[in-house]
């Protein structure tokens, strides 16, 4: 018995993941560590709202900020950003996933971001980003999400552009329209 209600709680909670990515639905959520691997380490944090205009495709805005204070060295360094992002999840039948209660998807931004050195060469222009990510649905309505994107700046300033690949790890929440409404109606 113990093993059926399992299987009963896996095979709903697949179900459910799949109905978050509906239209009309909201996501909202950030990056919590996001790992620079080229032009050094920083981490940072970045917020995304975002809207559901189709079932499993979501477009929204994202702000980033990162401050990084390297050891050794007295420059600081700003990165920031400000930008539309668009996000499909690819279906069962168009990708294998690996678990059942998860989801491959796509990602790409275009907004403005800077990265600024206070002793040494700064960029600030447009930030273009693509990237791929797996979202792990730890309950009905939280996703646990990894982020792979190529992140390139062009612009502006003592250098006229520079890319970097990150690695990003967050979550986010997902809210049915109901929901997101009954929220919004209770903080009025």
């Amino acid at each position: 018995m113990k093993k059926l209600l399992v299987a009963a709680a896996v095979a709903v909670m697949g179900v459910t993941a799949n109905a978050q990515l509906q239209k009309n639905n909201w996501m909202v959520g950030s990056q919590v560590a996001n790992v620079k691997f080229t032009n050094g380490f920083s981490m940072n944090l970045t917020p995304k709202l975002g809207y559901f205009i189709q079932d499993r495709w979501a477009v929204g805005a994202q702000v980033g900020l990162s401050v990084i204070s390297p050891e050794g060295s007295s420059d600081t360094q700003t990165d920031w950003s400000a930008a539309p992002f668009t996000r499909y999840y690819f279906g069962a039948n168009e990708i294998d996933n690996l678990l059942n209660n998860g989801v491959f998807f796509a990602e790409g931004s275009a907004g403005f971001g800077g990265n600024n050195s206070s002793t040494g060469n700064s960029t600030n222009g447009v930030d273009l980003g693509i990237g791929a990510g797996y979202a792990y649905f730890i309950t009905p309505s939280v996703g646990l999400e990894g982020l792979l994107k190529y992140q390139g700046l062009v612009g502006g300033g003592n250098t006229s552009g520079q890319g970097n690949l990150y690695l990003g790890v967050g979550f986010q929440i997902y809210l049915p329209n109901s929901k997101a409404q009954a929220a919004l109606k209770d903080q009025q």
